[in-house]
């Protein structure tokens, strides 16, 4: 070999000489509203090198430290390689392999017999990440019969949506190009969000004025706010309240919007009397000065819109009313559903992404929708849940295996379960346990692997083809760039494949999942073929821009058919459960903090991890090798804690032992704990039912503890 093609080789310059093919595929690691696109160099079969995809229309190029590990990810050394199938107790991690046909056989054999006995609905099917294959997994639950589907969503994101449900059209978005404030409650594009820091910068150098409310001070809150308001963790419906106060004593509501717009503001403006800013300050440790400048600044520069977290609102006991008091900012100053506020978006278009145009996503899993079913997991115990997500809620998952109450659930499809991902894990690893039959499918040896009955090994996003919605109207339709490693498949091809034993009698469904892209774009005029012909998205021409106002001509999509402060839809609800239906703020937390002196808030963002998907990716977890918990410099040297101490972290629940991370952006008395790590599990600080009564929420962000240096 000449030293040139040496050195061609070295820099990975794709050509003849190398070798080296560019293929497009995208990442599929974090949320579904990214997923940016990316350029694998490819080997003789294998990826040497990532990069994003500059001419991509969603992300331009760019990659997070999460998206550039792609390469670590896909070749991580604990891949399932074969179905796999349990030989010793559960839990014990004794598995031989088997082929895939006997895994199809054995599971259709086990479900059917407890179909037969208990019914469908004995039957249940979960999905973690990522979601691109949920619309097949809820056919196939309802095809067999069950009602039991259900989804990491239990934990993340429904809960903002219920808010929206109990409110107005269900989730907004803000309006930012015409927006002149911008509240950005828990915004940390740095983390969460590295797509939208072009926009933040955009917009302020626009002269939007931005009001930052977090409970750490971010790099966003450092660089972009004109106001940053710090507050303890759980304390956001308070600080919310305060501002509505103030906002009506001034009267600086929109009037026109109050009177003729919403329902219940008279019992609203009533009750936020009690937040005045002494109360709100005693309650959240905001600056009283900043609270009454953001309230004058949100109602007085309009329009105005507020950012709104997936999750970190919500994860708290009172995390949907929370969520709600931010949202009646909105109505009171009449920034909702109007050009520069916030609009509603939703239903989604396609697999929780907008694109613009309608599919037949919802059509393609009622067509089979089961009849006569049982009360699903959750919606007896969180009825609200019950009434706005059509879903199980997996937080009561284990109290109902464990007690059988209101009826045994006795077997589990599970793609991307994790026991870890759930609070007091011990808990639902003894409900996994208890279950007659457990299927777990996954690309990973996981805790929740080692308790399954069948282990099925899935393929990464590399290694097939997927469809995917981007803002502006875009298709897409990637192509594997390598064949699967090992034994794995696609989920989509999984499900297609146990559907042909299961159900076969469901022909769409057995069809696979091309036939189910071209049943939900069967109304468009953009195909599979159409999308796979192309390396990059392509638009759709039936795609539009969003409508801003509907709610104004037509009213919303609530009881009174107006923006609801005080929620018919909660009043509906039989008053045993105890839920109010004003935005109330209630500190019931203190109960379990009882003798405990820090707020625990676990779960805060790290740019190079999403859950416990890169803690054992090289490059990704070298940027912090050690679990961690961000504790303030005061309360570190009022304990005689240093930079990287061992300490123990202490909840009535139980305890984990982390490094410290010593830090001035987080306020006294709060202790901030990244999930994922299976040496050091927040989620095992949580007790089973610490959860939110409105939405079933486990309250991550918010739970008493202690802190002590260990010697």
């Amino acid at each position: 070999m000449s030293n040139d093609v040496n050195k061609l080789l070295k820099a990975k310059i794709p050509c003849a000489e190398t070798g080296i093919e560019v293929k497009k595929t995208l990442c599929d690691i974090c949320a579904p509203n990214f997923h940016c696109g990316i350029d694998a160099y490819v080997k003789d079969g294998k990826v040497i090198k990532v990069e994003g995809t500059k001419e991509h229309p969603g992300s331009h190029g760019l990659l997070c430290p999460k998206g550039a590990s792609s390469r670590q990810y896909i070749y991580r050394e604990d891949r399932l390689k074969t179905p796999l199938k349990r030989v010793g107790e559960k839990g014990e991690g004794k598995f031989e392999p088997i082929t895939w046909e006997e895994a199809y056989t054995e599971i259709t054999k086990k479900f059917n017999v407890i179909k037969e006995s208990d019914g469908a609905d004995a039957v249940s099917f979960f999905c973690g990440y990522s979601k691109w294959y949920r619309p097949m997994l809820k056919r196939l639950a309802f095809s067999f019969g069950s009602s039991n589907y259900g989804t990491e969503s239990s934990v993340c994101w429904h809960a903002s949506d219920v808010a929206w449900e109990t409110m107005a059209d269900g989730f907004s978005v803000p309006d930012m190009a015409r927006s002149k404030v911008h509240l950005g409650w828990g915004l940390n594009p740095y983390y969460s969000n590295h797509l939208g820091i072009a926009g933040l910068e955009g917009y302020k150098n626009r002269g939007g004025k931005l009001i930052i409310v977090d409970v750490k001070k971010t790099l966003a809150a450092k660089k972009f706010a004109d106001i940053f308001i710090q507050i303890r963790p759980g304390t956001d419906g308070a600080l919310a309240l305060g501002m509505a106060k103030i906002i009506i004593e001034n009267d600086w509501i929109d009037k026109e919007y109050v009177e003729n717009h919403t329902h219940g503001y008279e019992a609203f403006a009533e009750y936020v009397k009690e937040f005045d800013l002494e109360r709100v300050h005693k309650i959240t440790g905001a600056d009283k000065e900043k609270v009454y400048e953001a309230a004058r600044l949100f109602a007085a520069e309009k329009p105005a819109s507020i950012h709104q977290s997936a999750s970190p609102i919500t994860q708290h006991i009172n995390g949907l009313q929370n969520y709600r008091a931010m949202n009646a900012l909105l109505g009171l100053t009449g920034n909702y559903d109007c050009p520069g506020g916030n609009f509603p978006l939703y239903p989604f278009d396609f697999v929780y992404q907008m694109g613009g145009f309608k599919t037949k996503e919802g059509e393609y899993y009622d067509a089979v929708r089961p009849k006569q079913t049982k009360p699903r997991v959750g919606e007896v115990t969180y009825p609200l849940w019950g009434k706005c997500v059509d879903e199980m809620q997996m937080s009561d998952f284990s109290r109902q295996v464990l007690e059988e109450d209101p009826y045994p659930v006795k077997a589990l499809f599970g793609q991307g379960m994790n026991v870890d991902m759930f609070p007091d894990p011990g808990k639902m690893a003894e409900a996994l346990k208890k279950l007659d039959f457990f299927v777990a499918v996954d690309l990973f040896e996981t805790p929740a692997t080692k308790l399954a009955d069948i282990v099925l090994p899935a393929c990464s996003s590399f290694e097939r083809g997927e469809c995917r919605l981007y803002g502006g109207g875009y298709a897409a339709f990637t192509k594997p760039v390598i064949e699967p490693l090992y034994e794995s498949k696609s989920d989509v091809v999984i499900l297609q494949e146990l559907a042909q034993h299961l159900v076969p009698e469901d022909e769409l469904l057995c069809a696979g999942y091309e036939a189910f892209v071209d049943y939900c774009f069967d109304d468009l005029s953009v195909n599979v073929a159409d999308m796979k012909a192309s390396e990059l998205p392509i638009r759709v021409p039936e795609s539009k821009p969003p409508v801003i106002g509907g709610t104004r001509e037509h009213g919303c999509h609530t009881p009174s058919g107006k923006f609801e402060f005080d929620s018919e839809l909660i009043k509906s609800i039989p008053a045993e459960y105890g839920l109010d239906s004003l935005p109330t703020y209630r500190e019931e937390f203190d109960d379990i903090r009882a003798g405990r002196e820090f707020i625990l808030s676990t779960g805060v963002r790290l740019p190079n991890a999403i859950h416990s998907r890169l803690h054992k990716v090289p490059w990704a977890r070298s940027m912090r090798p050690d679990p961690m918990a961000d504790i303030n410099d005061e309360d570190a040297a009022r304990l005689g804690i240093s930079q990287g101490d061992d300490i123990c972290i202490e909840t009535i629940q139980g305890s984990v032992t982390v490094k410290a991370n010593i830090s001035s952006t987080v306020l006294k008395g709060t202790v901030h704990l990244y999930h994922g790590y299976e040496e050091a599990n927040a989620n095992a600080l949580l007790p089973a039912d610490w959860t939110d009564p409105y939405s079933g929420y486990p309250a991550y962000k918010s739970i008493g503890c202690n802190i002590r240096k260990v010697h």
